[in-house]
């Protein structure tokens, strides 16, 4: 069966996409070369700019597409869970799973390029680490109010505490499997002020 031009649109963008990812993994937006990206994926710099108008473009649809596949693999795990501390520590597992692959370092190494700085792929990643935390805060705050995670901070202290505990986990034990989920799990724990967890999940 021949394929669509449609077909092949999204091969290519996909291509293109997972290209952009893995240099803004390892250089960062500034240093990243959209000719090197196209290259990479087998595509020239036309088609590119046929798929995306420039770099910014591309870095903003990069990111969209990381949040979709976080929300499909972590996110999904997340929403199965009935209990929030449960829900909590699947999400930091499922956080330390994710980030075993290239696609996940471009969060952080955005976050930390635009850190106090005003522009829309800043902003659209901020915005996108405000919503994760308010989500977090919904939990603690459910934790809370069913005895499952004792009083103390103020739920967004708290929030911030959880994220950035398992967050520094799964960066000082990249590609240490499955020690990067298992601690990760742990450190959450801890932030929330619960009693010592197992090694798995």
């Amino acid at each position: 069966m021949r394929s669509t031009q449609a077909d092949r649109r999204s091969r290519s963008r996909t291509a293109l996409m997972e290209s952009a990812a893995r240099g803004l993994s390892r250089v960062g937006y500034r240093n990243l070369v959209l000719e090197q990206v196209a290259a990479e994926a087998g595509y020239t710099r036309g088609a590119l700019y046929h798929q995306f108008k420039d770099k910014q473009d591309l870095t903003l649809a990069v990111f969209a597409w990381i949040l979709e596949t976080w929300q499909h693999e972590v996110g999904v795990r997340v929403e199965k869970e009935t209990e929030p501390v449960a829900a909590l520590l699947a999400l930091a597992g499922g956080h330390a799973v994710f980030c075993r692959r290239d696609i996940a370092r471009v969060a952080v190494a955005l976050r930390l390029e635009f850190s106090g700085q005003d522009h829309p792929v800043g902003r659209a990643v901020e915005e996108a680490y405000e919503l994760l935390l308010q989500q977090c805060m919904r939990l603690i705050s459910a934790g809370r109010k069913a005895g499952a995670i004792p009083p103390g901070p103020p739920v967004r202290t708290l929030a911030l505490a959880y994220l950035g505990a398992f967050e520094g986990v799964v960066i000082a034990l990249a590609g240490q499997a499955p020690y990067d989920e298992q601690l990760a799990i742990r450190a959450a724990a801890g932030a929330l002020g619960l009693e010592p967890v197992g090694g798995s999940t």
